[in-house]
């Protein structure tokens, strides 16, 4: 069963309050340890907790039902908030990554052991935070994912470099594995971003192909045809479906339970809601039947 709005709230509300504690714990430990490292995470992590608290207050307000201005409802606000903080993610790593480059020139000493002690603590922290948001399903909760999943990789980065330069000196390992992860998280944000904008254009859902759609549908016996077919999603969970299915005469006269079968094979392509217009052979009321043929 797909998680309850509440049950997203619940999940980012977790992850937000730990990611808030430990970000105190982190600015500490970077002057404590002169590590760029810590220091670029916990400024980023700070940018995280004010996106984790953005998208929390996003997932509670998107609980409201609908009303006569909002007759979809308020969930898309969570894509809103998970836009901002795709935006916010990568903004940030790139911000480590200019802050990392100056070092490669000139490294500085760092306290490997304290680096140590903070990155276990941290991977700790930040992975208790990912498997909470990992348990859910919307965007929303994947692109924040993403930014405790860049945490994790984080620490565990400073927790093998730090281990290197206590037995080597080698100091400028730490602006060189930091750049590493942040290249790897900016990846890996590209393509959530590239999903919430598809679902913002009303684009069809990664998991749905439109052509088999169609086929199942005049698989049904009785369909000739079907145009006008537009599926999108809600919010990254809820798919949406819209179509004129002409249909022979005698499906026309039992209607209702014409529309069930449709219904039914829609649901196979995890298409959860639909707006079905019937029509005969004869009758075309659709965008497409009003669009001027060019003569062969």
């Amino acid at each position: 069963m797909p998680p309850t709005n509440h049950e997203r709230e619940k999940n980012i509300g977790i992850a937000a309050f730990l990611n808030i504690l430990f970000t105190f714990i982190e600015l500490i430990g970077g002057i404590w340890t002169n590590s760029l490292a810590i220091l670029s995470d916990a400024l980023h992590d700070l940018g995280d907790s004010i996106f984790l608290i953005t998208s929390w207050i996003a997932e509670k307000q998107a609980r409201k039902k609908p009303d006569i201005r909002r007759t979809f409802g308020y969930q898309r606000l969570s894509l809103l908030a998970a836009l901002f903080s795709a935006v916010a993610l990568a903004s940030g790593s790139l911000f480590i990554l200019s802050q990392a480059i100056p070092r490669l020139l000139n490294p500085t000493p760092v306290y490997a052991e304290g680096m140590m002690a903070l990155a276990v603590v941290g991977i700790i922290f930040n992975g208790a935070g990912l498997w909470r948001l990992k348990r859910g399903h919307s965007l929303n909760e994947r692109i924040l994912s993403w930014h405790l999943l860049e945490d994790v990789l984080g620490w565990g980065v400073i927790l093998v470099g730090a281990t290197i330069i206590h037995f080597s000196g080698l100091y400028i390992l730490d602006p060189i594995l930091t750049l590493l992860y942040s290249i790897v998280i900016i990846i890996g944000v590209s393509r959530n971003l590239k999903e919430l904008i598809n679902i913002l254009l009303q684009g069809v859902p990664a998991h749905i192909e439109l052509d088999h759609v169609k086929e199942g549908l005049l698989k049904i016996p009785g369909v000739v045809g079907a145009h006008d077919l537009h599926v999108w999603s809600l919010e990254g969970e809820t798919d949406i479906f819209t179509g004129h299915i002409v249909v022979e005469e005698k499906l026309l006269q039992d209607s209702d339970h014409t529309r069930q079968l449709i219904k039914e094979e829609l649901t196979r392509h995890h298409i959860e809601y639909s707006t079905v217009e019937l029509e005969s052979k004869d009758f075309c009321s659709g965008i497409e039947c009003r669009i001027p043929q060019i003569p062969g």
